[in-house]
Parts: C-alpha cells; structure tokens; sequence
C-alpha cells in the first residue's frame, strides 16, 4: 500500500475531543434572536389566513411577504418556496416564523399563531400519484426479441422505506445582516449551495452574502440541500432586523419529522432467461420524491444508472419515476438512489438462481461485468473490474461457501443460521458531465512567508475526515510536513468553489486538483515570499461524452467496488436476529489515510444494516412521520454485530490523488441485498423483496416455512 496511506492525526481531532469546536449552536451574542417555524399540520390544504398573537416589543413574525428576492429555494428545479403563500402540501411545510430574544417565548408565540385552512385531498401513496415530477428512459439492445425468445421470464416487485440521516447534531443555522453585509453561518455540506439560495431568495448581489461552515456534526446527506431552506428563511428574517443575530436549531423531533429522508421505491424487474443467462432486464423504478422535486432528479438519475447492478446484459429497458406525494420531501443520503436499486438487481439474481438450481454467487459471478465491457449506459468500465478477487476474499474471511452449504441442511428448532453475500459498485463523482459543465471546481493554495501553506477550496469536514486527507495530499506533493499544511472551515468571502462536499468526490476530484496545485507550487516555490496558486477542473479525455436526453456514454469517470457476506442467526421464538458477522471488502483506489477510510468502511456498513432491519419510519394517517425520536427509530451500533471485518482492495484511479477513488458512499450501498439473502436461507423463505425487514415479519415466515415443511 502507498506510504501515503499510513494514519495520521486528524486535523480536527484535538479542538473535537477538547471540547473547544464550536458548533452552531455554541455561538453567542447578546442580541442574538431565536427563530421558531409555523408549519402546516395537514398534507394539502389551502391557507385561508393567517391569524398572528399580538407580538411583545423585540418579537416579530416572518412570512412571505417579507422574501425581497424570490420566494424560492434554489436547489436543481427551483420549486420549494421559502415560505408557502397561497397553499401547503406535507404536514410540516413551512407557513411562517416568529423570532425574539427568548426561545421559550417564541416557541409559545409560534403556538399561539392560528393559520385557517381550507382541507384539501391527499396523495399519500405513489401507488395514487398521478404527479410525475421526472420520467427517465434508456436502453440497448433488442428487449422484445430477447423475451420472445427467452425459455423463462422472471418478474418481481421490490420496496424500500425511508431511512433516517440521524446525524449527531440537527440541523442549525445562523444569520445576520449588517452593513449591507448579510453573513450565514452553521451546520452544512455545501457552502457554494447555500450561498446561491440565500442571495436568490433575498435578491443581494453575491457579494453580499457570505457563507461560513460552522463545525458540523455529520451529514450523510442530510445537511447537502435542506441547509439552503433554513439558510433562504433565516435570511430574509436577518434582513428584518438589521444588526442581529438570528438562529434557528432544530430539536431531534423537529429533524426528523420535517427533513429530507431516503426516497421510498417500487422497483418492477422482468429479466429474460436463455440458456441460464440473463439475456434482457426490463426496469421500472418509482421513486416517492414526496412534495417537492429537491435533489430527486439526480437521485433518481443515479439510481436508475445503477438499476442493472455489476452485470453485464445484452439487452436493457430501463424506466425511472419521481413521484409526487403529499409528504416530506426526500433527498440525499449516502448512496443516493443506488441503494434502492442494487437490492432489487440483487435479489433478483438470488431468486432466479435458485430457481434454476444454481449457487447465486457462482451465477452473479457469471454474469459481472469485466473490464472493456459496456456499462449500462453503454459507456465503457475503463479499468480493472475486481470483484472476482474480492469475492475470493471475503469468501475466505467469512468461510461464506462452506457455511452457505451448511446452512443449507436441516437445522435445529430453536436457532436458525444464514448467510448471504452482495456484489455492487458506485460510480464516482456526479453522472454524468455534471463536474464539466455544472461544478468547474477551483482550488487554490497559498504559502504564506513562513512555509506554511493554507488549502483553499470550499470542501467541507463533517466527520469524513477531508481536513486531515487533502492535508495529507498537499504535503505529500509539496515535500513538506504535514503539520505545516492548514485547512479551516469553507468561508466563501476567502475560497474558491471547488464544488459541493457530496457524489464521493471531495478526495478524486478536489484532491486531484490540489494535487496538482502543489505540484505547481513546488516548482515555483520561493522561500520567505507569500505565493498562490490556482487549479481548475478539467474532465479526463478519455470518457465517452454523457447525453442526459439518452442516457448514453460515461456515466462517471470510474467505480469503487464493494462486496460483502453477512452471516444471521434468528430466534424462532422471538423473531429477532443477531448479526453474526459482516465481512467485507471494498475498492475505493489508494486510501490516503487507512485509519480514516477504515472507519468510513464500517460505519457505512452498519448503516446499510439499519437500513435492512431496524430502521422502520413510519407515517400515520396523514402521512407525518410517527418516528421522530432515537427512542422509536432504532440506530445500529458496534454492539449489534458480533464481527465487523473489512478488507481494502486497491486498484488505483490514475485520476485521483496517489490513485484515490471516491470512498464515502459506497459501504452502505450493498448491505441490505447480503443481509436479505441471508434471512431467507435461515427463515426457510423464499421472495423477501421489501426493506426493511422486521421481527414480527421473520415470524411469519419461519411459520410458512415450517407448514410448508409439514405438508
């Protein structure tokens, strides 16, 4: 492994574990105002009036009347208002704000505010939608042929739920208007974001709004797009009452009923056998995208990308929904659409595999793609394709092929054992030409007089380590020690846009371009004169152009791999499942720090856990979200699987720093499809194809599976 890979320090570790980072919720001041949310309490109703208490000297309300820019929240279709005006459309939606000094007061005044409504009906299920906000198609191949010809067709039907971020700190944001000068800072993934949402909503020329990250306390996604809602509301509030400080910090019941979640699916899978080959696979993928487009789009892009999973198929039809309901708004969360996806593709290979009497690993195997052949987008896998290897060593850490055979025989009444295994990929960086011709990231490097050298990008720590790795990256290159190497929290009146901290590209994308602004650097290097450098994105010449309109070509410059076993022992008394071991290894190029990616390995792997079994999010009648609390949505920890092994596998990316590929996402994406497949080999069922998969449910099917035995 490279010498680069060696652990280090995290740069953040000592103010963190001191105590001395400030979140967004430690600043204060002494003018400081508290902000509370009126929110509508049905899923589509029509706003007759809103009826304000009388406010106290220092409070004021806050609704659309007061946005000087445009009422909406800049994300990718521009279809969130920052307060609604005429009509809601989730339980939770945004109405208006009161604001004052005294947050008990506020809350109460917040309370107190009476808003009529007319009830309007209400889609709450996709299944009843007739919105459809996006409809995707691609394909190659003869199909019609294909399943014409085919000596068995298969179809099946998978859901997912939602999964909840459930990052350490809420959302928070702080602003303040001043001088001409409106300043937000706070918890957030992408500053560049939240600065074109502020400065639309409230019509100040760029120049005048600034953007700091605060120290934030993990995202997954979550804290990608909804910082711009809370940074667009809380400006145009800061722009009522110059002079102040204005904060608003979500308490964990507010987080979780109102932010955006993982995207519920209905994916429909047909695939045509010939000869014990998937010849064709016709995909319908439905995505709840819940009241308003947000990030869905390029959600759903991705996940239907991925829709076909690692195997190479002749011949594709591929179709993607998002679809309109009376609900939260979904968004990101690492893995973005391909989780969805990859449990329906690899389930369906498990099924069909048994069907035809063969073992699903040596059939997935059979059917994986290879280097040089087509992507589903009839792009090209451009590097090496190693999950043969890979599956040859979590094989051997798991012992996955004997216990596979031995969980296959009768076991005994009480404890029942399986294990399963999922091969997957993520693509690297956005789809498609989104880093050409949306981000054109720019980085720069400034050594001050003494030697040190500060990093200049926009690329924000929240948790994943990217202070520590681009440190690393810089120094490495430059020759220098790493303590001699800074990088603080992004404020847009100082960096650059380098793009935003999402899609695994922080380290391919902004590290390779600080690379090679080091790399600059040296050579004009001056001892005892302040310098700066600059480096601009550039896309490798040799991806295949990416057509949004077909779907066709380079979806993304490479993929980071990923397989993993997972071994299961139910108790057919209670229902209940322990997790015996989860072995895994996983391809993300050169890691830059072991240590770092290590734990980024497994802490993605017991998120994609949650996700399989514990993590159930439910709505009630009107289609709020009941779970809002960690006392009834349930978290893995390290106490709920017995052994947690990963294994790195390295094929280098020759267009990431040191051989770096994206590394963040990947873990979760292929977790629920191993851990399925192995609750159906120890439940004795067959066609579990939901998420996630509950106690009560196994109950159920080891009863089926034991009348069925008795028949």
């Amino acid at each position: 492994m490279h010498p680069i890979s060696q652990p280090v320090v995290k740069k953040d570790h000592t103010e963190k574990m001191a105590g001395s980072a400030e979140y967004v919720g430690d600043f204060y001041s002494t003018d400081m105002l508290h902000a509370r949310f009126v929110r509508s309490p049905h899923p589509h109703a029509r706003i007759l009036e809103i009826c304000y208490p009388e406010l106290p000297e220092g409070y004021c309300s806050v609704d659309h009347r007061d946005v000087l820019g445009e009422n909406i929240v800049h994300v990718v279709e521009d279809d969130s208002p920052v307060f609604e005006v005429d009509e809601v459309f989730y339980v939770g939606d945004p109405v208006a704000m009161i604001i004052g000094p005294d947050p008990q007061r506020v809350k109460a005044l917040a309370a107190a505010t009476e808003v009529r409504y007319e009830v309007l009906s209400a889609i709450l299920d996709i299944d009843d939608s007739d919105t459809v906000f996006f409809d995707y198609h691609y394909g190659r191949g003869d199909c019609e042929d294909a399943f014409s010809e085919a000596d068995k067709v298969y179809e099946e039907q998978f859901s997912t739920g939602y999964q909840e971020q459930a990052y350490l700190e809420t959302q928070g944001m702080s602003a303040r208007y001043e001088d001409g000068l409106l300043t937000v800072h706070g918890s957030l993934q992408c500053p560049y974001y939240v600065h074109g949402a502020i400065a639309k909503a409230t019509g100040l020329p760029k120049g005048s709004v600034r953007v700091i990250q605060d120290y934030t306390g993990g995202g997954f996604g979550g804290k990608e797009a909804y910082p711009s809602f809370l940074a667009a509301q809380l400006g145009v509030a800061a722009m009522k009452v110059p002079g102040k400080d204005v904060r608003v910090v979500y308490d964990r019941r507010e987080d979780m009923e109102f932010t955006s979640k993982r995207h519920p699916s209905r994916c429909t899978y047909r695939a045509a056998v010939k000869d014990g080959r998937v010849t064709a696979l016709e995909i319908d993928v439905r995505f709840n995208s819940g009241a308003f487009t947000t990030l869905s789009p390029v959600v759903l892009q991705r996940g239907i990308i991925a829709a076909p999973g690692v195997y190479h198929v002749p011949s594709l039809k591929v179709r993607g929904r998002g679809l309109r309901t009376h609900t939260v708004p979904t968004g990101a969360y690492r893995g973005f659409g391909a989780p969805q996806t990859f449990f329906a593709i690899e389930r369906l290979m498990d099924h069909i595999a048994a069907d035809l009497g063969q073992d699903p690993l040596d059939f997935k195997l059979a059917h994986a793609a290879k280097k040089g052949d087509p992507t589903s987008t009839s792009g090209i896998y451009h590097y090496e394709v190693p999950l043969p290897e890979m599956v040859d060593k979590v094989c051997e850490m798991s012992d996955y092929r004997a216990k596979r055979a031995a969980y296959a025989k009768e076991q005994g009444r009480r404890y029942r054992n399986g294990i399963g295994i999922a091969l997957w990929f993520h693509g690297c960086g956005f789809t498609g030409s989104g880093e050409r011709d949306f981000i054109k990231a720019v980085v720069g490097l400034h050594k001050h007089a003494d030697g040190t050298v500060e990093v200049l990008a926009c690329n924000s720590d929240i948790g994943q380590g990217i202070k520590t790795t681009f440190s690393k990256v810089v120094a490495a290159e430059l020759g220098i020690p790493y303590d001699q190497v800074s990088y603080g929290n992004p404020d847009t009146s100082r960096v650059p846009d380098s793009g935003p901290t999402v899609a695994s590209r922080s380290l391919m994308t902004v590290g390779e371009l600080l690379r090679r602004a080091a790399a600059r650097l040296r050579e004009e290097w001056v001892d005892g004169q302040e310098q700066s450098v600059e480096e601009h994105y550039h896309e490798p010449d040799f991806m295949l152009p990416f057509s949004l309109e077909d779907f066709s070509g380079d979806a993304y410059p490479t993929y980071a791999w990923g397989v993993s076993a997972i071994e299961l022992r139910y108790d057919s008394l209670t229902g209940a499942n322990d997790i015996v071991g989860c072995w895994s290894s996983f391809d993300v190029g050169t890691p830059i720090d072991l240590a770092i990616v290590t734990g980024q390995m497994e802490g993605g792997v017991l998120q994609g856990l949650g996700y399989s079994s514990m993590e159930q999010m439910a709505t009630d009648a009107n289609g709020r979200i009941r779970n809002n609390s960690y006392s009834d949505y349930i978290i893995p920890t390290s106490a709920d699987v017995g052994e947690l092994a990963v294994s790195m596998h390295v094929v280098e990316f020759p267009f990431g720093p040191y051989g770096a590929k994206g590394a963040g996402e990947l873990p979760l994406v292929g977790i629920a499809p191993a851990f399925v497949e192995a609750a159906e080999q120890a439940l004795g069922a067959r066609g579990i194809n939901h998420i996630p998969l509950k106690a009560e449910e196994a109950l159920e099917y080891l009863g089926a599976a034991q009348k069925e035995a008795h028949r």
